[in-house]
Order: C-alpha cells, then sequence, then structure tokens
C-alpha cells in the first residue's frame, strides 16, 4: 500500500508505518503543494495522511478515485467533504483526545495575556516605552469567580473549563448541541442557550468542530451581546469569528479583549490591524505545538493507516 504524507510528521508515526512495510511518500518541502501536485500525487496512492488545510472537496474526490483512506492529522475533519467520502466509503480518521491538555494550555495561556495584557506590556519594554510607574496604566483585570462561557464543550473544552474552575474558582456555562453530563457532574457546570452564553460570560471560549452553519457566527451582532469587560478566546478555527468585526469590537470597547491562536483568514498578514491592538494576544496556531501532543498525534494517524492497509475499522474514524 502506498502513502502520502503532505509534511513530515513525527518519526513516532513514521517508524509504526515503516515496521508493517507500508510504502511512503512524504512531500520532502514545508512549501504547500498547488492543487495541481497534490492531485497529481494522491492519484498515484491508496491513502492520504493530510497535514494542514488542503481542500478535500466532491472535485477532489472525483480526481482521486483509487484512495482507499484519509488520515488527518487534526481533530478537525471541517476540511473534508464528507457526503463526499461517505459516498465512496472511503474511511475518514483524526487524532482526538491527544491533544486536548495541549490545545487547552493555550486557551487558558491566551485568557490569562488577554487579562493581564502581557504580551503588549512585552511589546513596551522592546519599543523602549516601559517608563516610570503610573498607578493608572496598563491595568488588566482578575479571573478570580468570574465566569467562563464554553462553545463547544467537548474534550478540549473540558481541559480548559477544569483549568479555569481550579485556578481561579470560575463558574462554568457552555452551549452545546447536547448535555454534557460529566462537566455537570464534575465542574457543577450549566448549560445555557446561545443567548444566555453571550450574556453572562466573562471569558467566552470556543471549543466546537467548526460546520458551514457557524461560520462568522461571531461578529458584530454577537460581540455587541456580550460584556463590556469579555474575553473573547478561539483556539478551534479562525472561520468562527468575523475579522473585521472583532476589531470594531476591540477598538471600540464593546468587548475588552481577545485572544487568537487562529485566525480568519490563516495565516495572518504581518500588518493586520488586529496585531496592533493593546487588547488582543494572536499566536500562530500552535495549539497542538508540543513534543507530546504531536507525538501521539502522529501515532493515531499512523494507526488509522494501518487499519486500512489490514482491512479493519480505523480506529478513530469520524464516519462510521
Amino acid at each position: 500500500m502506498n502513502v502520502f504524507i503532505t509534511k513530515n510528521i513525527p518519526q513516532a508515526g513514521i517508524v509504526l508505518l515503516q515496521e508493517k512495510g507500508i510504502n511512503l511518500t512524504i512531500n520532502p518541502t514545508e512549501n504547500i503543494l498547488s492543487r495541481e501536485e497534490f492531485i497529481k500525487i494522491c492519484k498515484e496512492n491508496d491513502v492520504l495522511l493530510n497535514v494542514g488545510a488542503n481542500n478535500l472537496d466532491e472535485d477532489f474526490f472525483q480526481q482521486c478515485p483509487n484512495l482507499k483512506g484519509i488520515a488527518l492529522f487534526s481533530v478537525g475533519f471541517d476540511v473534508v467533504h464528507m457526503p463526499s467520502a461517505n459516498s465512496r466509503k472511503i474511511p475518514v480518521g483524526n487524532t482526538p483526545d491527544v491533544l486536548s491538555r495541549a490545545t487547552s494550555d493555550i486557551a487558558f495561556l491566551l485568557m490569562q495575556s488577554v487579562a493581564r495584557k502581557s504580551s503588549y506590556n512585552h511589546k513596551k519594554i522592546i519599543n523602549g516605552e516601559w517608563g516610570s510607574f503610573n498607578a493608572l496604566e496598563n491595568l488588566g483585570q482578575e479571573l478570580y469567580g468570574k465566569t467562563l462561557g464554553i462553545f463547544g464543550l467537548g474534550r478540549i473544552g473540558f481541559e480548559m473549563a477544569k483549568k479555569c474552575k481550579a485556578a481561579f474558582g470560575m463558574n462554568i456555562i457552555y452551549h452545546n448541541r447536547s448535555h454534557n453530563e460529566s462537566a455537570e457532574c464534575e465542574l457543577d457546570a450549566t448549560f445555557v442557550d446561545f443567548e444566555t452564553l453571550l450574556a453572562q460570560s466573562d471569558v467566552l471560549s470556543i471549543h466546537s468542530n467548526y460546520t458551514e452553519e457557524n461560520n462568522e457566527l461571531f461578529n458584530k451582532n454577537t460581540f455587541a451581546k456580550m460584556k463590556r469587560n469579555a474575553i473573547f478566546i478561539n483556539t478551534a478555527r479562525g472561520k468562527f469569528h468575523n475579522e473585521d468585526d472583532l476589531f470594531y469590537a476591540l477598538s471600540n470597547n464593546i468587548i475588552w479583549g481577545a485572544g487568537l491562536d487562529v485566525t480568519n483568514p490563516e495565516p495572518m498578514l504581518p500588518n493586520n490591524p488586529l496585531l496592533s491592538l493593546p487588547n488582543c494576544c494572536i499566536l500562530p496556531h500552535i495549539g497542538s505545538a508540543t513534543s507530546e501532543a504531536r507525538n501521539a498525534m502522529a501515532i493515531c494517524a499512523a494507526q488509522n493507516i494501518i487499519a486500512v492497509f489490514e482491512g479493519k475499522e480505523m480506529p478513530f474514524a469520524v464516519n462510521f
């Protein structure tokens, strides 16, 4: 069986595949392949290990009829047009749970950084703007006893809620398609409708899988319904928020601040006006960027591929 890997992954996954005698073709550069190059190589392989944001749409599936499986190096699977995969009975597998703690760590970090304006004040030192003590400058806000609102309380959201509860005694509210009984039992989390989530959250953190119906759900209308002291955190997908509307909300004190590990579009250009704001902290999509998480992701992806090789069900299939 021939497998195409779109970018290098940790050796932990490569070794597993090689031990099974699977032929690997790895994109030798970190450059993103053109659509034509990408499809040309996929046509010559049985399984795709997709690392990054290649668009696996209906046209892709039509042009790659030999594909027997797709392994994703991510939790999210919005890059795959699932009806196209399903109609062809092509299994698609992701890497769930293994990056939950690492990604929630970044959400927790962004929340604190925005609350205390740490990245902005770090820039002031670099720019020689430390100055003398002023009791009215550089004031942040404390998080003790505040309300954390989570949009999409799954594995990552649960880890974020657990940290916030333990560190700051935060109250947890959440909005899901269904109740998370574990969170309600262990964290005393309260299920609320979307409007209540907006109105009551001091920190609103997104941890949901992205779908088209949620495209730019967080926009001028939703930001206007949030508290003036609210911190908006997005470590899920950049398409959840409208960046022009977010810039307006932050510039006009409609919300307190924002912390982003994902942007819309991505990557963010260096002249993006959000980067100049004192109440916005942005990271370059590093939620899973720990050696532990990336090694575990590589192993999960390899296990999904090996299952196809052995004619078994993917252990982490998203389209049973």
